[in-house]
């Protein structure tokens, strides 16, 4: 790898701007992660992309905001625009578990440190830039501003939050993958327009008298209930969610409109998905690929997981309840040509580490690569949020040609000596058949090839859950299918000779679960021989479909009642399911099955081995008899949401 200088980094500093002989920045990024100049950050893409269209670009990663803000001064005033890129992932997620405490560590930050970014960062850095620099245009952009961007339930304060730029004092929030709409908002600025005058701008939101709304109100705009309404309503607030989500993933979407107290929230629909000439542009920029020397000796543990990783496209069309990928960056999937792919590869193998070994060659799901609608018009009039659920659409087309091309470029290259596949894999894609030939014998030698040389000893999967209704409403495939799988798994790996795991992800207490539910899960997984440790409590998180639901207790889609376990009594009583297999917990298994009345799966989960256990009259929820330590998450916590802006390993599918 060449030798790197500070002038190869965005600058960070007003030494660093000097050294670029710069007397004036045209934008100022505020990031709540540490600059890492990699295309998975955020930050550092919309700076690159603006550097590569004449802008001259400085980032403040995690500026300290106590004192007397120096850090938000310390670059002075830019010529158009600050923007404000809070992190990779939703500021809340990326400190707090599902059981509100503080995870072991905050995983953007140098050494994992928790005390360099605050709650919120998206709020409380725009509100310092305000008061600082109240003339200059403040532009919102990542996750956290993204899935704010309407009435939305916040679980740590647990309450209804209205869009963000009311709280923040910020102007405009770029939503969704940022580099088109941040480009547009710089140019149209530097012809000297004004931040309140860029009411047009696709994929952007921001607030407005109701006499000052483009166009007024029209007839195909969406309406929501507002704000106000939701705090009376829960029905209310589900209700819009289905409109969001809808016109989240339509290609030719309408605009949303919400009031709040006496102004509108406008959300204007998002720009068609990226070619690949645009995605590769994105991601053929000059990054170095690692952190900024600043950084010189300490581990940024989500760097550690991505440095040997490629992603190779972006877009979800699982549409899975509480996952936000499509939220952030739809259902339609935008791919990487394969020229840009094995010229990352090849940037990837030049670092000093690199052993020639790929950790992830993926995305937000692995097998998705080259995906679409086989009549495209059809797709034009789609409003599902979801093309394999409830089942495969019939239009799309799930030959896994061109991902099996992509992997066989990649492990020719003579500086791999394997590439695995870490991001999730559906395997109810691999299992379909769609009577298409070369499809069909596509994705049965995409599972043989995933099996034989893309796995690391364990291949991690997410059924999620064994009970159909529950399943249905997390939008996932029936257990069946990965019982299924798991045959397939095991056959291929007796007649090679090969030792390696199947690791099922599963959630507890998401909506529509229920104890019993948990129980079955504990038998189901047991006659698997699974003892489990890939599980979490269901997060609620901005903008999915299954924190709505959670929050108000109706379906959005059918605003029928739904049951949701919401206090720790009950969330405890499911996740010890998970862990029948400990001697710790099998007294209170066993308590709560009789309360539930369904002391038969007593002998199912031990064998006919039913010790005596202590009777005590039990309350409903009643979780005693529990060690207290085991209110900890177990296991792998995965971080919901976090889809993040440009993360190679959003959540996994």
């Amino acid at each position: 790898m060449r030798s790197l200088k500070l002038t190869d980094f965005l600058p960070t500093t007003k030494k660093e701007v000097e050294l670029r002989g710069w007397d004036e920045l045209d934008v100022i990024l505020f990031s709540g992660d540490a600059y890492v100049d990699h295309p998975s950050f955020g930050a550092a893409v919309i700076g690159r992309v603006l550097e590569a269209h004449g802008y001259r670009v400085a980032i403040v990663p995690q500026p300290d905001w106590h004192g007397d803000f120096r850090d938000f001064k310390k670059l002075g005033r830019p010529r158009l625009f600050f923007g404000i890129s809070p992190g990779c992932m939703d500021s809340m997620v990326n400190k707090y578990t599902a059981n509100r405490r503080l995870r072991s560590e905050d995983a953007y930050s140098p050494d994992g440190r928790h005390d360099c970014r605050p709650e919120y960062p998206t709020i409380v850095y725009s509100q310092i830039l305000r008061q600082l620099y109240p003339d200059v245009p403040i532009v919102l952009g990542g996750i956290e501003a993204s899935l704010r961007r309407l009435t939305h339930y916040d679980y740590w304060q647990d309450k209804l939050m209205e869009c963000i730029l009311i709280p923040s004092g910020a102007d405009i929030i770029s939503y969704g993958m940022g580099e088109k709409t941040i480009l547009r908002i710089a140019e149209e600025l530097e012809k000297g327009r004004s931040i309140g005058s860029l009411r047009e701008l696709p994929q952007t939101v921001f607030l407005s008298k109701e006499s000052e709304i483009p166009g007024g109100i029209r007839q195909d705009d969406i309406v929501l209930h507002s704000h106000e309404e939701c705090l009376r309503n829960k029905k209310a607030e589900a209700e819009n969610y289905r409109h969001i989500e809808e016109e989240s993933n339509k290609i030719h979407a309408q605009r949303l409109l919400q009031k709040a107290g006496d102004i509108y929230v406008v959300v204007n629909p998002p720009y068609p998905p990226m070619t690949t000439e645009e995605l590769d542009a994105s991601f053929d920029l000059p990054y170095t690929r690692v952190p900024h020397p600043k950084y010189k000796n300490k581990r940024i543990p989500a760097y550690e997981m991505i440095k040997h990783s490629v992603n190779i496209h972006r877009g979800c069309f699982g549409g899975c309840a509480f996952c936000t990928i499509s939220a952030h960056q739809g259902k339609f999937i935008a791919c990487r040509s394969k020229e840009s792919i094995l010229k990352e590869v090849n940037e990837v193998s030049q670092l000093p580490d690199f052993k020639g070994y790929l950790s992830d060659l993926g995305g937000p799901s692995a097998n998705m690569y080259g995906m679409h609608g086989k009549n495209l018009k059809a797709c034009e009039r789609c409003k599902r949020p979801s093309c394999i659920h409830p089942q495969i659409c019939p239009n799309l087309n799930t030959d896994h040609s061109a991902l099996l091309d992509i992997y066989h470029a990649v492990d020719a290259l003579p500086q791999i000596k394997k590439s695995f596949i870490g991001s999730g894999v559906r395997y109810d894609l691999l299992l379909h058949r769609s009577g298409d030939e070369k499809a069909d014998r596509a994705a049965e030698q995409y599972t043989r090839e995933l099996i034989t040389r893309h796995v690391s000893g364990r291949l991690k999967v997410a059924p999620e859950h064994t009970s159909d209704s529950v399943l249905y409403l997390m939008r996932k495939p029936s257990f069946r299918l990965f019982q299924q799988f798991k045959r397939v798994f095991d056959r291929i790996n007796t007649q090679l000779n090969l030792r390696q795991q199947l690791i099922p992800y599963f959630i507890s207490s998401h909506p529509g679960c229920r104890e019993e539910h948990m129980a079955e899960l504990a038998v189901e997984t047991k006659q698997l021989d699974f003892h489990l440790e890939q599980v979490q409590d269901f997060t609620p998180t901005p903008m999915t479909i299954a924190t709505e639901t959670w929050y108000t207790g109706y379906d959005p889609y059918t605003l029928e009642p739904v049951f949701s376990a919401k206090t720790p009594r009950e969330k405890l009583a499911q996740r010890q399911f998970f862990f029948w297999y400990k001697p710790e917990e099998r007294r209170g298994i066993e308590q709560s099955l009789r309360r539930i009345g369904r002391p038969d799966l007593i002998r199912k989960l031990y064998d006919g081995n039913n010790r005596t256990t202590t009777r005590w009259q039990e309350e409903p929820g009643d979780v005693r008899g529990r060690n207290r330590r085991d209110e900890r998450p177990h296991g792998g916590d995965r971080r919901q949401h976090q889809q993040n802006s440009h993360k190679n390993k959003p959540r996994r599918k």
